[in-house]
């Protein structure tokens, strides 16, 4: 009997001690086994992220295969590149969403509002979450960024840190200014009569005097690349492109569609464009399209005078070296005013909602164990920049070299978005981190520095800092349903004015147009959200 007596105990004490080494829902780790269940087996997940067209298979980054190991998780990623915005709404509408959402703005405030109980509140989990913790702690703009203003925390963002002040480059072919025996302009009209020469007279030598394009962008007004830029020639600072015309100048919240500085910079662009110096597909063309005409054929290149990020990436390789950044240029002559540009610092380096996580999930300590591990620093910029190895080099005494592309004949700013998350990721890079930097962004670095002079901005007085500002679902709906009447109607009359010209005689029609469409109402929201952000610094 005492055998038998001795036999019970020992079996209830043995298995006291395996449950006790089991947490619920199979997520905390036991001694000696992998993070996720004590078998060591993984948690299985369910994300959504939205990526890069270019960028490759989830699977085949080296760096997200070591996160997952290491927080013991197996994901069933859905890799979307293009139509998410049209799945987003039966896809929440219905419930049924993964565990993990990961991507710029994959999930936004208004989904919040709108889908409340549907996403989970990780305030209270960040003591799981000590990457995210020393995020908060060295930069608190990011916790700023992330807090709901009823204190609560539904997506995390993201820091990239090694990014300009501006998303915009104005470049010109310096080497069709010297074939022709031309200057660089500085004024709009003195760009007028360079436009007209690269027109004219067989800028790029080949022969033909009616290939090339004298100016080209990719068809919008506002954001990156776009001529809204060029209202900086007359003192407006836009901020993170200003895709939707708000701006703020000495601390009023305006909207530059209805800017009579706005009027004047179509008309010289109608001016441009009747003069044949404007490419004729400027708002037909995609993207794609944009980018390829400006590499040209060979060293023969077709594009004079243009916006985008850096030279390799606009214009390839082989022809970059032929294009030259040009400063903010004047107005006219005698302007006497002060020059800006777009300020995009915010937008650049900042993110919104990168990583969301669902409130159904049945392993929120496994999905948060996976968040710590994508802001892990040494993750971080092999998330933004590739895997070590393959893309990035480990100097094995703390700091790092971004490596050129394998492929020679790519440019480094593509082979970044071929080879892995890149800007769309969810990470944070210290200030204090020592990266040596690839060719491309040394060379958005330099090309960067004619536009120094013009970013000199004052940032409590000129620039909006929309990623810090969380509104009311109330006005955030109403401020949503005003910016689509009156991009509907700027972006009609944009194109309709720079092709055919009009807008004098349109001009006070459409402003009283834009206002009935709200633009006075989202002026006023904006203003007290700012003045009310400014007190609170």
């Amino acid at each position: 009997m005492r055998k038998k007596v001795s036999v019970l105990t020992s079996l209830v004490l043995i298995t006291a001690m395996l449950l006790s080494g089991c947490g619920s829902g199979g997520d905390s780790k036991s001694a000696g086994t992998t993070p996720g269940n004590a078998s060591g087996e993984k948690v299985k997940l369910t994300a959504i992220m939205t990526k890069h067209p270019l960028t490759k298979p989830l699977a085949e980054m080296e760096w997200l295969q070591a996160v997952e190991d290491a927080a013991g998780v197996e994901i069933e990623w859905q890799e979307i590149t293009t139509d998410y915005g049209q799945k987003k709404g039966t896809m929440l509408a219905s419930g049924d969403i993964p565990d993990l959402f990961i991507g710029p703005n994959v999930i936004t405030d208004a989904d919040f509002a709108q889908f409340q109980g549907l996403f989970q509140d990780l305030s209270g989990m960040l003591d799981q979450a000590p990457n995210v913790q020393r995020m908060f702690n060295e930069k608190p703009e990011t916790k700023l960024i992330a807090t709901q203003p009823d204190g609560k925390i539904y997506g995390l963002p993201k820091y990239q840190r090694f990014w300009p002040s501006t998303g915009t480059r104005q470049f010109i072919n310096q080497k069709w200014l010297d074939e022709l025996g031309l200057q660089k302009p500085t004024t709009w009209d003195e760009l007028y009569d360079v436009l007209v020469a690269f027109k004219e007279k067989d800028a790029n030598g080949n022969g033909d005097a009616k290939d090339e394009i004298p100016m080209d962008w990719p068809g919008g007004i506002g954001g990156y690349f776009n001529p809204a830029v060029l209202l900086g020639s007359m003192g407006i600072t836009l901020s993170e492109g200003s895709s939707q015309g708000y701006f703020v100048e000495d601390g009023q919240i305006k909207n530059f569609l209805i800017d009579e500085r706005y009027k004047t910079m179509v008309a010289f662009l109608n001016r441009l464009y009747k003069a044949g110096l404007i490419n004729p597909e400027v708002f037909t063309h995609d993207y794609t399209k944009y980018q390829s005409i400006a590499r040209g054929e060979g060293d023969t290149a077709k594009v004079g005078f243009t916006w985008g990020w850096v030279a390799s990436d606009r214009f390839g390789e082989q022809l970059a070296p032929q294009y030259v950044t040009l400063p903010p240029l004047k107005v006219s002559a005698d302007y006497t005013g002060k020059l800006s540009w777009s300020y995009d610092y915010y937008s650049l380096n900042y993110g919104t909602n990168h990583v969301v996580m669902s409130a159904k999930t049945k392993h929120k300590e496994a999905a948060m164990r996976f968040i710590n591990e994508l802001y892990d620093p040494k993750v971080g910029i092999q998330a933004l920049f590739g895997s070590i190895g393959p893309n990035i080099e480990d100097h094995g005494d703390g700091t790092y070299s971004v490596l050129p592309p394998a492929n020679p004949e790519m440019d480094p700013g593509t082979w970044k978005w071929t080879s892995t998350m890149a800007d769309h990721g969810a990470f944070y890079i210290p200030d204090d981190l020592q990266l040596t930097l690839g060719k491309d962004m040394q060379e958005v670095l330099g090309q960067s520095e004619p536009l120094e002079e013009a970013l000199k901005v004052d940032l409590d007085k000129d620039v909006f800092p929309g990623l810090f500002i969380k509104y009311s679902t109330m006005d955030n709906n109403t401020m949503s349903l005003n910016n689509t009447n009156i991009m509907n109607l700027a972006e009609s009359s944009f194109a309709k004015w720079v092709t055919k010209g009009g807008i004098e005689a349109e001009w006070d029609a459409y402003v009283k147009e834009a206002q009935k469409a709200g633009i006075t109402q989202n002026l006023e929201i904006m203003q007290k959200y700012y003045e009310d952000y400014k007190n609170k610094k």
